[in-house]
């Protein structure tokens, strides 16, 4: 199992389950970040949060907790 919090700058993945709960699930797909949905990683801020990220054209900032909870392949 690789969270989009392992996923290296420049990478780009396929969203395959999130595993948070309550208020923090529902931001996350707030952000359009669902199943099936490709997920490109532009950049790392320099002390690891948040991480930039690229959805749906849409550039997004995520906290790397958030990120954790991301399953990918």
């Amino acid at each position: 199992m690789k969270t989009l919090r392992e996923t290296a700058v420049g990478q780009t993945v396929t969203v395959k389950k999130l595993t948070g709960e309550g208020p923090v699930k529902r931001r996350i797909m707030d952000m359009g970040i669902t199943k099936g949905v490709t997920v490109y990683v532009r950049r790392v801020a320099p002390l690891g949060d948040p991480m930039e990220i690229t959805v749906r054209g849409y550039e997004l900032s995520l906290r790397r907790a958030d990120a954790g909870m991301v399953e990918v392949e």
